[in-house]
């Protein structure tokens, strides 16, 4: 999937998240009153002060002049003592804690939970991709997006966004107020607040694209360490650590000069908006005090315009702190909703069909042709046509890149034939459920694949609803049994990542085993016994030779003399049939299959 390095405008991005926060609109609106009643709160306290300073202090305001109401029982508290408005002051910051701590608490549960089900959408989207998507896309990166990109979604959402809204309610309540309290001394503020926007949305806009750029380049770090530590192995046997951790290095030197960057763009904002605004609010507040000296401004009046300048003041500087945030999540979210978006190369027709029979399980492909995306002017398979009956068994044979894998690939609809039809069971592949089509399908690759659990689920991975009794008997059809029994706990060990305690030949049975308890109709082998010994390879063989027993089974095989009991052999070469028979008949035609023959069986 090729990356899309145009930053996505920060609204149209963050809108992509309404579906998750949809199913807790109760929540959120429960935080949005919280956080309504927080800032009335906070608002409310410049009043407070003013009626304190007046009633108390206003003798000592030009002339001895009390203000205008307050100190004769009006004002915020009425009239109350000097002691009561205390109280009441007290009482209002109790009441501004409780609602601020409620609001952070709330914003933080949706946060998380917003998070989560975003993490997990994406996952099981990804899950649904074909060996295609990852061509062009790394694991790394995918895990660079769930790890990194939702946490900066969670840092938006679960406390940003309430802050940049508290703040523009703060931002917003303030100004009013400051309207309020002296619209001269507002109307100064507010021009000078709209000549200096311009520059600071200019700003803004390449804070969002670098803070793209640098998710970019974290996520190709990602990417790189991904593919490393899987293989580890290689990498000390050719003795490249240094080589390696140097190229990590070098991108990790990337992501962070791209950081620094944007932190340093992102510096200049702040320090642009705080300059800014509290120049403004200074330069306003030495007309106040002047105004103060003349006697058209009372003490409490520019002392609650004091606080209310703080609080916008405040305000603004949160949300610029906040805007970047917004920025960074904006990429991040963007990159999210790539894969959330990302249709799955191979459609499924979604009708619920069972999978085919044992009996109905034949297999014919006419006419099939198929290039791989990444190497579209390569046909990996040219003109394949072939009829393999119910239960028959069929060995593929042929040098490396003759189309034998690829061949199973489009059994299992991981790719999409370019041209031609494939049918199992009379009906085309194309027209089956996905789910279906698998589960009539089992397979042993030559690369067995071990998740990082016991022997038992190793093995019952593929039929989860399989007895203790059914797994133990796949394991003893498979040769397996006799090595998982001397594991320390036998079949409740843990087999370690991608199966690190086992050998190669028993990674293998433990996959043999699993094939066999699916149970499927139909049986692909790719190399099945590769990794296997020579004493284990029989005992494999006579378990697989059960288990192919009334199932229709392909079996790509190099060695020769694993495939001479089979019904059929298909020798393929440069993506094309060239060949096909029992071994007998082909080495009689002295093609291809006689010439491996003779490298293999007669040396």
């Amino acid at each position: 999937m090729p990356r899309d390095t145009a930053a996505p405008a920060p609204l149209s991005a963050l809108r992509g998240l309404l579906p998750f926060l949809r199913p807790y609109r109760a929540r959120v609106a429960l935080a949005f009153v919280l956080l309504c009643l927080g800032s009335a709160a906070i608002l409310v306290v410049p009043l407070a002060f003013r009626d304190l300073i007046d009633a108390g202090f206003g003798g000592f305001a030009a002339g001895g002049d009390a203000v205008r109401g307050a100190a004769d029982g009006g004002g915020l508290f009425g009239a109350q003592g000097l002691d009561g408005r205390f109280v009441a002051l007290f009482g209002l910051a109790v009441f501004w804690a409780a609602a601020v701590a409620a609001r952070y608490y709330m914003v933080s549960w949706i946060g998380e939970r917003v998070t989560a089900d975003l993490r997990s959408a994406v996952y099981a989207r990804v899950l649904r991709q074909s060996p295609q998507f990852f061509e062009t896309l790394q694991t790394g990166e995918v895990l660079s997006r769930l790890t990194g990109d939702t946490t900066l979604v969670q840092a938006v959402v679960g406390s940003s966004v309430s802050m940049g809204l508290r703040s523009l309610f703060q931002f917003a309540g303030g100004m009013v107020m400051l309207a309020v309290t002296s619209a001269q001394l507002f109307g100064l503020i507010f021009a000078l607040m709209v000549v200096l926007a311009l520059p600071i949305v200019l700003i803004g806009r390449r804070v969002r694209a670098l803070s793209r750029e640098s998710q970019d380049r974290i996520a190709d770090a990602s990417a790189l360490a991904g593919e490393i530590l899987n293989a580890m192995p290689t990498v000390q046997a050719c003795i490249q650590e240094d080589r390696e951790a140097a190229r990590f290095a070098a991108r990790s030197e990337t992501g962070f000069q791209a950081a620094v960057r944007r932190t340093r763009v992102r510096a200049l904002l702040t320090a642009l908006i705080i300059t800014a605004v509290m120049g403004t609010i200074i330069f306003v507040l030495w007309i106040g005090a002047r105004q103060v000296q003349a006697g058209t401004l009372s003490m409490g009046e520019l002392g609650a315009f004091l606080i209310y300048a703080a609080l916008v003041a405040g305000g603004v500087g949160t949300l610029a702190e906040v805007w970047g945030d917004v920025m960074r999540a904006s990429g991040a979210t963007g990159r999210l909703l790539e894969l959330l978006h990302a249709e799955p190369a191979i459609r499924d027709p979604g009708t619920a069909l069972p999978p085919a029979a044992s009996a109905e399980a034949g297999i014919e492909l006419e006419h099939v042709v198929f290039r791989y995306p990444a190497r579209s002017g390569v046909r990996a398979l040219d003109d394949v046509s072939l009829h393999i009956a119910p239960g028959e068994r069929v060995a593929m044979v042929g040098p490396s890149g003759a189309g034998k894998t690829t061949l199973f690939q489009l059994l299992l609809r991981f790719y999409e034939a370019s041209d031609g039809r494939i049918r199992i069971g009379g009906r085309d592949i194309r027209e089956l459920p996905l789910r279906s089509l698998r589960a009539g399908i089992a397979i042993v690759p030559q690369d067995p694949v071990i998740f990082s659990a016991s022997a038992l689920d190793n093995i019952r991975y593929a039929r989860p609803d399989a007895g203790d009794e059914d797994v133990i008997a796949a394991a003893r059809a498979a040769a397996a049994d006799e090595f998982i029994a001397r594991l320390p706990e036998g079949y409740a060990t843990f087999l370690g990542e991608r199966g690190t305690r086992l050998s190669g030949g028993q990674r293998q049975r433990i996959a043999i085993a699993r094939a066999i308890l699916k149970g499927s109709p139909i049986l692909l082998l790719d190399e099945a016994t590769s990794a296997l010994d020579a004493e284990s390879e029989i005992l494999v063989q006579q378990g697989l030779a059960a288990a192919m027993e009334g199932r229709t089974t392909l079996i790509i095989a190099h060695r020769l003399a694993t495939v001479q009991k089979v019904d059929r052999i298909v020798v393929m070469d440069a993506g094309r049939i060239v060949e096909t028979g029992t071994p007998a008949d082909l080495r009689r035609q002295g093609g291809l299959y006689a010439r491996l023959a003779a490298l293999q069986l007669e040396a």
